[in-house]
């Protein structure tokens, strides 16, 4: 899958030069936001210092996140403010993997929709009508205040055989006050009551893994994913071909790391500790 155009900053100089197959350039970088570029309102020491040598070698890179809340734009004017300069064409969302899907299994469909305006608006952008009357899916992503009326109808509509989709199966996500119920865990409740699991589309489902490759135009080999969670970004990366880095600024402590049958090529203590 991939995107019509892209913008020249995701271009860069290494998209003329880097074979696919050659070891003598530098490896693209997709990177987690929360937990290695930020922590609640907070920019972790380094990260922007990473960027910069990044954006200064000519080296792609793209900000992949399973916050499917706000918008590219949203989040990048919430990293501008923080001090961090990534346009909103360098930021993946898993709302826009979660809108993509949609449009590639049923193009101009509807859908019964649980999430704030990064969620609502990417699937309008394809094309989507949103409605609770005979919907096409039930999509659910995160939301500032789940209301139980709302996951109620949800519920009684997989009951009733919509088909249920979910943009990240992440229980817990971060807060400014600390972790709160995310979208795995919001999913299983209703997945409990009717016996349907759903489709999640984020991290780390491998297919928002290739829609980030190839909209990055970047072969696996080439690429290192950097993130905090051993349970999405890790094997995410481990199941798609690429190196991996796992950072311990966020959710991961290096104790947990022994709980998984599979390991990150690297661990640090934080993106500082990355030389690109």
């Amino acid at each position: 899958m991939t995107t019509s155009t892209r913008p020249s900053s995701v271009r860069g100089a290494a998209n003329s030069t880097q074979d696919k197959g050659s070891k003598s350039f530098p490896k693209s970088y997709i990177l987690d936001m929360d937990g290695v570029l930020i922590s609640g309102q907070t920019v972790i020491p380094g990260a922007k210092e990473f960027i910069e040598k990044l954006r200064a070698r000519g080296i792609k890179f793209l900000v992949l996140t399973n916050n499917s809340m706000y918008t590219p734009g949203d989040l990048s004017h919430r990293l501008h403010a923080l001090g961090l300069d990534i346009p909103p064409e360098q930021i993946f969302t898993s709302a826009l993997a979660t809108a993509r899907f949609l449009r590639s299994q049923r193009p101009r469909g509807t859908a019964f929709v649980i999430g704030e305006s990064g969620l609502t608006t990417a699937i309008h952008d394809v094309g989507y009508v949103i409605t609770d009357v005979n919907p096409d899916y039930v999509v659910l992503g995160e939301t500032r205040a789940y209301n139980m009326e709302v996951i109620t109808k949800a519920m009684r509509l997989v009951a009733e055989g919509v088909a249920f989709i979910a943009t990240n199966p992440d229980p817990t996500g971060p807060t400014e006050t600390g972790i709160a119920p995310a979208c795995g865990a919001m999913a299983a409740l209703i997945e409990r009551a009717t016996g349907v699991s759903p489709f999640f589309v984020g991290k780390p489902n491998p297919l928002m893994m290739r829609m980030a490759l190839n909209y990055l135009d970047v072969h696996s080999e080439n690429t290192i994913i950097v993130g905090d969670r051993m349970d999405t970004d890790i094997i995410a990366g481990v199941e798609s071909g690429m190196e991996t880095i796992l950072v311990l600024t966020g959710v991961t402590r290096r104790e947990h790391v022994a709980r998984y049958p599979y390991r990150p090529t690297r661990i640090v203590e934080s993106i500082a500790d990355i030389e690109p």
